[in-house]
């Protein structure tokens, strides 16, 4: 019980002692109890009585503890199901996890890709910042058309693009030997055509990268560090990260889909579903703080970065027809280093380029060397990084609004993006 504490508290001693104090005649507690002499002749008597109390003591309380044991032996016990009540059938509801990872596993693969007859290790670009060296690697891809094309991440196969080997393996054991039928470099994207492709191949169905929201639900499925047919979930954590998307151009940026599902070495190429089974992207790069426990490469730390679908479609149907990618561009150079205040045009690109391409489409825009872009159709850029990543959302042809600042004005103009084939060295 709760004391109420008070100016009164603690209450004065009692005038008067309770029995057990001594007072009102009575022994002190713990003072030695002196029995008046009673005749020998009725000591046995009060002995047999004594051992009947204690009898009767001693039986009320193992009846009780018996009572109280069987009691709770009532309330903590547990009950069994028979077997024959277990439902025959455990059904996935459609839309949960295992469902989405039921339907679309048999059309994830396992690409190993080999340079010069060297055995495959795991996936060595998955961070998309100048790895990628090796002789070979382990990644995944997706079925992209009942054609036989495959959908994956250049730096899974760029180690055998130039007369190696490529073998993919789907969920049920079957290998196929594949070709590279176009890459780039750039996007970080590559397509893959079965040599003998089977009969009723599965396209895994593509979402809209543009409708995703945070919060949003998101599987992966892939090999990571060459472990086949791993499923992970999480959501989209962020969107529109300006992240370099290819190791043999710096200045090639996606504007990615952050997630945090567990995503690690040999995940690239894989997919990124939403909640219903649809890919709305191609996991591509972690973002890592450097390997340990023994790891050559470090694993994820919930900063995964997946190349939005809608720009990989764009590129995947590019390289089937022509074998090509095409870049599309605003015909200026810009700085890579600034950050918070936008995209600079720079006095002069690298290698002796002009800041803004005669003729070319920010030209004709007007635009100048000093000018800096700070929206794209409305979104803020903070970066050269982020305005390649919103450029390359696009299509050459297609007609956007830039906001730039000169000499402390702002001003909007409308920019028909121009291209350009092939990488660049």
């Amino acid at each position: 019980a709760a004391h109420q504490q008070g100016a009164g508290w603690p209450p004065p001693a009692p005038s008067v002692l309770p029995p057990y104090g001594g007072g009102d005649g009575a022994p002190a507690w713990g003072a030695p109890v002196h029995p008046a002499e009673s005749p020998r002749r009725r000591r046995s008597g009060g002995l047999i009585a004594a051992v009947l109390v204690a009898a009767l003591v001693a039986g009320g309380v193992g009846g009780g503890l018996g009572y109280w044991a069987a009691e709770r032996n009532d309330r903590v016990g547990s009950t069994t199901v028979a077997a024959a009540d277990t439902p025959k059938d455990l059904k996935r509801a459609p839309g949960t996890v295992s469902a989405v990872a039921a339907k679309a596993l048999p059309s994830v693969v396992t690409i190993e890709a080999k340079s010069g007859g060297a055995d495959p290790g795991t996936d060595p670009g998955i961070g998309g910042s100048g790895e990628g060296q090796g002789e070979g690697g382990t990644g995944t891809g997706f079925v992209y058309d009942q054609q036989g094309h495959i959908l994956t991440n250049n730096h899974v196969v760029d180690s055998a693009a130039e007369g190696g080997t490529v073998s993919v393996t789907f969920s049920n054991g079957k290998k196929y030997d594949a070709e590279v039928v176009g890459r780039a470099q750039g996007y970080d994207v590559a397509v893959l055509k079965l040599k003998n492709a089977p009969s009723g191949l599965a396209p895994l169905p593509l979402g809209d990268s543009e409708k995703v929201a945070v919060g949003d639900s998101t599987i992966a499925i892939g090999a990571p560090f060459g472990l086949s047919n791993t499923v992970t979930t999480g959501i989209i954590s962020a969107k529109n990260r300006p992240v370099a998307s290819g190791d043999a151009n710096k200045s090639s940026y996606m504007s990615a889909i952050q997630t945090d599902a567990s995503i690690n070495p040999g995940n690239s190429g894989g997919p990124l579903l939403d909640e219903r089974g649809a890919v709305i992207g191609i996991n591509s790069a972690i973002q890592s703080t450097g390997g340990s426990f023994g790891q050559s490469q470090a694993g994820s730390i919930g900063l995964g970065f997946a190349i939005p679908i809608n720009q990989a479609k764009n590129v995947a149907d590019q390289l089937i027809k022509t074998g090509k990618p095409v870049y599309p561009v605003i015909g200026a150079t810009v700085g890579m280093t600034e950050q918070g205040a936008g995209a600079t045009i720079a006095p002069q690109g690298s290698g002796g380029t002009p800041a803004v391409t005669p003729d070319g489409p920010a030209a004709k825009a007007g635009l100048k060397a000093g000018d800096v872009i700070t929206e794209f159709n409305g979104k803020p850029v903070d970066s050269g990084p982020t305005l390649i990543g919103e450029i390359w959302n696009h299509k050459p042809g297609d007609k956007v609004e830039l906001t730039y600042e000169r000499d402390g004005k702002a001003k909007t103009v409308t920019v028909t993006l121009g291209e350009r084939t092939g990488d660049s060295t």
